[in-house]
């Protein structure tokens, strides 16, 4: 009986050492898991589709997606294009009237209707109501020094366009019928801009126009967020890379009004990977850095939903999959990056035009 019993308590522990051991492994595999998912999500859920190596224009600076089929973009040569099928092919036309605009920013209404606007001088700001095969000039402005960089609508009919300082006041054009006339606000209601502070024509995405929030962002001598509250503006300042022209912030977007990105950097020294990127939580009125910063220079932000972030610029794509806390190059870069307004399709153009799938 003694040896028997030895064999038997002998047993016992084997068979408990080996359970613990399981234990052991389980726990490992199971701590495991989330990173593994995480390396997983970061690796395969995401896919950059080129469907126009050349089109036939220099740069692409304007993109506005209506929905996952019908997108909008223009850039160089007076040159406007459109999509019906998700950027697989498109349609060009040039706006025979102003064949040597730059139209840095554009907005779709629907396949049909978009306006274009132009950055330099004379400011130009054209309608089409087919698709494209016939344009309308809507304004005209030979002001010396005239420059827009942005145009946003708040809905069909309510629509602004933000351009550089005019005796040290941006300017703030507007329409109140869907593009068909617009208005220049007066310098004295316009948003005060200080010596050497612009506003960047990068990719159309330094300004937004949505209800309960109005907002743009500045680089140059200083970087600043401007706001519109009723009728009246005010700034506060952004801890981006500021200085020189070509530094500060080129881009903003909110997820809601509370929760929104400002990119920039400096695009001549393009590698440069700090003072790039900043987060709000509480509507702009504070501002935190990333953990891990965008990969250089951004031109353009978009939000894909509460946790996936987009961002681009000559540096190259990147992503982040927690809030833009994080961040990882996925490929090349471009000048601007949208989602679609009715969708999930990422849209990206520059020299060259993409969509990103983000499975």
């Amino acid at each position: 009986m003694p040896i028997l019993s030895n064999c038997f308590q002998q047993a016992s522990f084997i068979a408990f050492r080996k359970m613990i051991s399981a234990k052991q492994i389980l726990t490992r595999s199971l701590l495991l898991m989330p990173l593994l998912a995480g390396m997983l999500s970061s690796s395969a859920q995401k896919q950059l589709h080129i469907t126009v190596a050349q089109p036939p224009l220099k740069s692409i600076r304007g993109l506005s997606a209506v929905s996952d089929d019908i997108v909008w973009a223009s850039g160089t040569g007076g040159m406007v294009g459109r999509s019906l099928d998700g950027g697989n092919t498109w349609e060009w036309h040039q706006v025979k009237a102003c064949d040597s605009c730059d139209w840095r920013s554009l907005y779709a209404f629907n396949d049909r209707k978009a306006v274009v606007i132009n950055a330099g001088e004379p400011a130009h700001v054209f309608l089409t109501e087919d698709g494209g095969t016939s344009w309308q000039k809507v304004y005209f402005n030979a002001t010396p020094g005239i420059f827009f960089d942005a145009v946003a609508f708040y809905n069909d009919r309510e629509g602004m366009a933000l351009g550089d300082p005019l005796q040290q006041h941006f300017a703030v054009l507007r329409t109140h019928d869907g593009g068909q006339t617009w208005q220049m606000d007066a310098p004295a209601v316009s948003p005060a801009a200080v010596a050497g502070e612009s506003i960047f024509a990068a990719s159309g995405t330094g300004l937004i126009a949505r209800k309960g929030l109005t907002a743009f962002v500045t680089g140059g001598t200083v970087a600043r967020l401007h706001t519109l509250s009723g009728d009246r503006w005010s700034s506060s300042p952004l801890p981006l890379l500021q200085g020189q022209p070509s530094a500060g912030a080129f881009s903003v977007a909110f997820l809601d009004n509370r929760t929104g990105i400002v990119v920039g950097g400096d695009y001549r020294n393009d590698t440069l990977r700090r003072q790039n990127c900043l987060l709000t939580s509480d509507g702009g009125r504070t501002w935190t850095i990333p953990h891990t910063a965008p990969g250089g220079f951004k031109s353009a932000v978009t939000w894909y939903n509460s946790r996936v972030l987009v961002t681009t610029g000559t540096s190259g794509t990147d992503i982040s999959l927690n809030g833009g806390k994080d961040w990882q190059r996925i490929g090349e870069g471009f000048h601007c990056v949208v989602k679609a307004r009715k969708g999930k399709r990422l849209f990206l153009a520059g020299k060259s035009i993409a969509y990103l799938e983000i499975f």
